[in-house]
């Protein structure tokens, strides 16, 4: 993911001084039982707001970039960048825990300095990996929160996929246009396996181990690429028509085999199996990176960070999406995940939060 550049933080800052305080806590939704009818969409306005600040946070901001969700444990894990720390947020009681011990860096981009550290993970097998931008390693933490054995990559790490099939974690290298694949079948014993180039800027992931394809998006060609699990070859490369700015986040609807692109202000939806055919796009507003999908509701989550606009939609077996309720958030707010009960968390580097967005009980 791109890093949000100073001029957009100091704009989020002076718009959320600006800001109404959010709304106080509310209840979180039961999830539908399988194999019921899902529960009648929320409406415009019935979606509520409210933020968590994370423990200490400095004055400037947090800068948080890929969040994870482990449904097994309801945690929503959040690499703290500049802390060089890892908050992980119980889901049932807004408790919040921290992985210490993650090193930092100052890096130079387009001018700006600015301090790096953790900003990845995934959510693997009893085991969570952490990349981390200020050492170009990739950690595992266990579920006590431990934090274990660490591999450094020669570059720097951008997104991270765990991939069950393979027992493997894949790492999006954007710097050297590259995927460095690690071997995660040992706990503690983290290895790199294999490396291999691609012809652009891989941004975003998705995994689909029943088919065995890995997705991915080449930002600068404005293009999507089907990979190979295990052969680690193309298979097809798409166009998801995204414009110069290039596609970000992805996520797949397994079961009708969906692939749902990010583009900065839409999401469009290609259809996987059939080479990749555009079936529809919702607009979003601008500033979209990663978007979440929980495929027991059908539904989509997006958030403007420019735009300043959250975006709940529903995605049909057809591969229609449509807007079911949207909510104004703060600018900078964005990549959300969400829980089984469709209840969403976003970053908000600028002021050092995770936002929750709850619908209401039905």
């Amino acid at each position: 993911m791109r890093i949000p550049s100073r001029a957009f933080v100091l704009t989020a800052v002076l718009a959320l001084a600006c800001s109404a305080a959010s709304p106080g806590p509310a209840t979180t939704p039961a999830a539908p039982a399988p194999g019921t009818t899902a529960a009648p969409a929320p409406t415009a306005g019935e979606l509520s707001l409210r933020g968590l600040a994370l423990p200490d946070a400095p004055a400037g901001g947090v800068f948080m970039d890929y969040i994870a969700y482990d449904r097994a444990h309801h945690r929503v894990w959040v690499p703290a960048g500049n802390t060089g720390r890892v908050d992980v947020i119980d889901t049932t009681s807004d408790a919040i825990g921290q992985v210490q011990g993650f090193p930092t860096a100052e890096v130079e981009r387009r001018g700006t300095k600015r301090t790096v550290g953790p900003s990845a993970v995934t959510i693997g097998d009893g085991v969570v990996y952490i990349g981390n931008r200020g050492d170009r390693s990739v950690c595992e933490v266990d579920t006590s929160l431990h934090k274990g054995a660490c591999l450094v990559l020669e570059t720097m790490p951008d997104g991270l996929a765990y991939v069950a099939a393979t027992k493997e974690v894949w790492a999006t290298t954007p710097g050297d246009q590259s995927i460095v694949v690690l071997d995660a079948s040992v706990p503690g014993k983290l290895a790199k396996k294999a490396a291999f180039k691609l012809e652009g800027d891989p941004e975003g992931f998705a995994v689909d181990d029943a088919r065995g394809l890995f997705y991915t998006n080449l930002e600068d060609k404005d293009r999507t690429v089907v990979i190979d699990l295990r052969s680690h070859a193309v298979r097809k490369t798409w166009q998801p028509q995204c414009g110069e700015a290039g596609p970000r986040g992805l996520v797949l609807d397994a079961e009708h085999n969906f692939l749902l692109v990010a583009c900065t202000s839409r999401v469009v939806v290609l259809d996987a199996g059939h080479d990749g055919r555009l079936l529809s796009a919702l607009d979003t507003g601008d500033g979209v990176d990663a978007i979440d999908y929980v495929a027991a509701r059908h539904e989509v989550y997006a958030a403007a960070g420019r735009g300043a606009k959250f975006t709940l939609a529903r995605l049909d077996s057809v591969g229609t999406l449509t807007s079911i309720a949207t909510l104004a958030i703060p600018q900078g707010a964005r990549n959300p995940v969400a829980t089984e009960n469709g209840t969403a968390y976003l970053t908000d580097s600028p002021e050092g939060k995770v936002l929750v967005v709850v619908q209401p009980r039905r």
